[in-house]
């Protein structure tokens, strides 16, 4: 399931102009990163680290950036930076931001 996931994403991405932007729920402190379909509009994203002090939100980015093949400055949180919910933006390689 996950790769299909992916793969959609990973689609959605090439094919878009300026980014594409999801709608995340984050499991921390999981044992292994991992994405999945949680609902229709939203991901469940499982990270290993903690909740505590932005480790999360660092590994997702992380996460995210091998995942798509991009920088990390790549992706934004745009909101629910200390919230388990969060709305990202993941922005092509083709438009690197610095």
């Amino acid at each position: 399931m996950e790769e299909n996931i992916i793969d959609k994403l990973k689609n959605e991405l090439l094919n878009s102009t300026d980014g594409i932007k999801i709608k995340v729920k984050v499991i921390a402190n999981a044992k292994f990163n991992s994405i999945e379909k949680f609902d229709e509009e939203i991901l469940k994203i499982k990270i290993n680290k903690p909740a505590i002090d932005g480790k999360a939100n660092k590994a997702i980015i992380e996460y995210l950036s091998e995942i798509f093949e991009i920088p990390k400055t790549n992706i934004i949180i745009l909101k629910g930076e200390k919230n388990n919910l969060k709305d990202l933006k993941i922005v092509p390689k083709k438009h690197i931001i610095t």
